[in-house]
């Protein structure tokens, strides 16, 4: 079957114009999901261009998702949507309900004609690597989401550095490449001074910190706002065993952290922003009517998936710092 044809004064790369003739093989019917696809060398003989002319030409259709490759079989048709031009890879570490604001603002700022697979890792490093070599070169683009995987950019590296973005947390391994980022350190720092002349009426200010899951710059700026404006504080690994005490000011960084202490709270009968504060990482509508409100410190997700989704579009390689506040309510 043959499925190739040139025109020698279109002034069109001949790569280019064998995507072009398989994408109109397709549009028309001629291929359909599941059939093979001529070989390289068929295609290179019978038209007399080099090898490594048809290699791009199927590579950019493998990179858009159009055709796959079947190790010791051939390329088969496995998208039949021709229009996809760009085939997006985005790795999250896991999807909760503000990174799924994330995600839905993401995806309904792109255009009909890119596709995004999403996977997870878990913060677990294994998982994290294996996804990203299994994946290499088969993506338009690349999103990764390192979280607090050690040792991130050994693999992210491997990635080529004009298709790559870092989302939500970088590191000086990973800042030559472009990306939308939080400003951990800062924002918690600059969020907590907000709310400082209410802090100063409790005694001491509690931090709920996993390491394997947060990002150290909260906790960092955790201890430098502390140290720098005299507040006693403590940072707790978990809430096992723990009672809240009059005076208390917790922040808690996970959804279950939270409902755990307002539990804890309650059970102590002590009552939230008179006994009790609390101040919550990442908000969401669940954080407006919960206890009649919680205070929180929050990125605004929906303006990152929306910069991410242009940034790709547009195909700016930048560098943008995600704005942070402290939103008041009544836990405090």
């Amino acid at each position: 079957m043959n499925i190739v044809s040139f025109k020698e004064k279109s002034g069109q790369p001949k790569y280019k114009q064998i995507v072009n003739s398989i994408e109109k093989a397709i549009a028309n019917n001629v291929l359909k999901k599941g059939d093979k696809l001529p070989s390289l060398n068929i295609i290179r003989d019978t038209h007399k261009v080099s090898r490594d002319t048809v290699l791009n030409a199927f590579n950019e259709l493998k990179n858009r998702g159009i055709i796959h490759s079947i190790v010791g079989k051939g390329y088969y048709v496995l998208n039949e949507n021709v229009e996809v031009s760009k085939k997006i890879f985005l790795l999250f570490d896991e999807l909760n309900s503000f990174k799924e604001d994330l995600y839905a603002a993401f995806l309904e700022n792109l255009t009909k004609e890119v596709e995004v697979d999403i996977y997870f890792h878990h913060f677990n490093s294994s998982i994290f690597n294996k996804l990203i070599n299994d994946n290499l070169g088969k993506y338009t683009h690349y999103i990764i989401m390192p979280a607090n995987i050690n040792n991130a950019s050994f693999s992210i590296n491997k990635l080529p550095e004009e298709k790559l973005f870092i989302l939500d947390q970088t590191s000086n391994e990973l800042k030559k490449y472009a990306s939308i980022y939080q400003n951990f350190e800062n924002d918690i720092h600059k969020g907590l001074f907000t709310a400082l002349h209410k802090i100063r009426k409790y005694h001491k200010l509690i931090l709920v910190f996993s390491s394997i899951k947060q990002p150290l710059g909260i906790k960092q700026g955790f201890i430098n706002f502390c140290s720098q404006y005299n507040i006693e504080s403590e940072i707790l690994n978990s809430l096992k065993d723990n009672t809240p005490e009059k005076g208390d000011v917790y922040i808690t960084l996970e959804d279950k952290d939270l409902i755990k202490v307002i539990k804890q709270i309650k059970e102590n009968k002590l009552i939230i922003s008179k006994d009790v504060g609390i101040i919550s990482y990442n908000d969401t509508l669940l954080k407006e009517v919960v206890e009649n409100g919680i205070t929180t410190i929050s990125t605004d997700f929906n303006y990152m998936g929306k910069r991410l989704a242009q940034m790709i579009l547009d195909d700016e390689r930048i560098v943008i710092e995600n704005p942070s506040k402290l939103i008041f309510r009544k836990s405090i």
